[in-house]
């Protein structure tokens, strides 16, 4: 055997293990994944293609008439309604959640563990319970209207709640941490000399903030921002509860058309929209992500 065949049996070998080593840590993950989402999605998209029985259940004639359905003025409402609120509850995250992750980098290690600790806290309590919450602050009698009666901002309580301003409060804060964390991980990975390079070069802060960390950090600011859209879309306990059932967004569509309609081809349309549009989402980060390491190497 020569040297050359010696080397890349070696290679081979190597490369053998290094699978083998890749399925016994990633295979449990990719199973759970095939199990628990796959094979769960793809049931859906075959609902989405057939009908309804006459009690319920499912019918095996494929059809598109769900899809065409879920196109009518009724539906196409409920969903720009949802694409409203949702995109309005992720601006005001991304303007709260981006100053308070770069404030938490500034501090003291120990300042910083218990920042962190703060942020993640409302986790630890349940969601339904942080809900009924809000509908005590909100109410014509509860703390938010006594307050701002006091101070003299309103004359007399106002209708805070079963709005759908109330709804977007519940969902922020529902969903506010979501953007704080990946945004907070984003600025810590930046390359602090980077900063000191450009303060060197005569910038400013604002200017070195705005030209370095602001770019740097933009793909962890579209993840939070999906973390926050996607949830709000598919909420349905919110709307439900902080807006009385006035307000209808596609999670409740989704609930309503499983569990009361019993339409499951039909509610399927709608659960698959809302995959597509994370995927889409997704997608649109990535492609951004990829741009802007692009030109940082470029630059470099």
């Amino acid at each position: 055997m020569t040297t050359t065949e010696v080397r890349s049996s070696g290679r081979g070998a190597s490369r053998r293990r290094a699978l083998s080593a890749r399925a016994v840590f990633a295979g449990p993950g990719l199973l759970y994944v095939t199990l628990f989402m796959s094979l769960p999605l793809l049931l859906i998209l075959v609902y989405s293609f057939l009908n309804r029985g006459r009690f319920g259940g499912i019918v095996w004639e494929f059809t598109f008439e769900n899809y065409a359905r879920a196109f009518e003025p009724v539906y196409l409402k409920v969903f720009t309604t949802s694409i409203v609120i949702a995109g309005v509850t992720t601006v005001l995250a991304l303007a709260l959640g981006y100053p308070t992750a770069y404030a938490i980098t500034r501090l003291s290690p120990r300042w910083r563990t218990v920042a962190l600790v703060l942020v993640v806290l409302p986790f630890w309590t349940n969601f339904l319970i942080r809900t009924y919450a809000w509908i005590v602050l909100l109410n014509t009698e509860g703390p938010v209207n006594s307050a701002l009666v006091d101070l003299g901002v309103i004359g007399a309580p106002i209708g805070l709640l079963y709005t759908p301003g109330a709804v977007v409060v519940g969902l922020l804060y529902a969903y506010l941490p979501l953007v704080v964390l990946p945004v907070y991980a984003s600025i810590e990975r930046v390359d602090r000399q980077l900063i000191e390079a450009a303060t060197n070069l005569g910038a400013s802060r604002t200017r070195a903030f705005l030209d370095v960390t602001l770019p740097l950090t933009l793909p962890g600011a579209m993840i939070g921002a999906i973390f926050v859209f996607v949830p709000s879309l598919g909420n349905f306990v919110v709307p439900e509860l902080l807006g009385g059932g006035k307000t209808v967004m596609v999670g409740n569509l989704i609930r309503d058309q499983f569990l009361e309609a019993r339409d499951w081809p039909f509610g399927s349309v709608f659960a698959l929209f809302v995959v597509a549009l994370l995927v889409a989402l997704f997608a649109l980060q990535a492609v951004i992500s990829r741009r802007i390491n692009g030109r940082g190497r470029a630059r470099a």
